[in-house]
């Protein structure tokens, strides 16, 4: 029962103290104002990650090339490697312009790094 009155006493304490709190005083810690632009800025990160990746990914690839050592299976194998690392690097770096690209498909206003991208697009179709 003590537990209990001590609990109600701090909730609603907390309740009344929370009335002299303002939040007027916090600041925007991101960069960006809205959500479109907050996803472009996301899209952007992930795609230089992914671009990164995807050059140690080349430099795996030729390490299996050399290791290979005339197997045709693992020779296979590198050439897999370097084709899907190439692949995930043209990626990377369009996943800023594929996200503008769908963000005018949907109807956001676009940003100025995506424009170029979007007017071909639209006048693509």
């Amino acid at each position: 029962m003590n537990k209990k009155i001590i609990f109600l006493v701090v909730f609603v304490d907390l309740f009344c103290l929370a009335s002299f709190v303002s939040a007027q005083g916090l600041t925007n810690p991101l960069k960006y104002n809205d959500f479109s632009a907050l996803l472009l800025g996301i899209a952007g990160a992930v795609g230089d990650l992914i671009a990164v990746l995807g050059g140690m990914m080349i430099v795996v690839a030729g390490i299996l090339y050399l290791t290979s050592a005339g197997s045709p299976e693992r020779m296979g194998t590198a050439k897999k490697a370097l084709v899907y690392a190439i692949i995930g690097i043209a990626i990377g770096l369009a996943a800023k312009t594929i996200v503008g690209i769908i963000q005018g498909i949907i109807g956001v206003q676009a940003q100025p790094g995506a424009s170029a991208a979007l007017t071909y697009f639209k006048n693509f179709f």
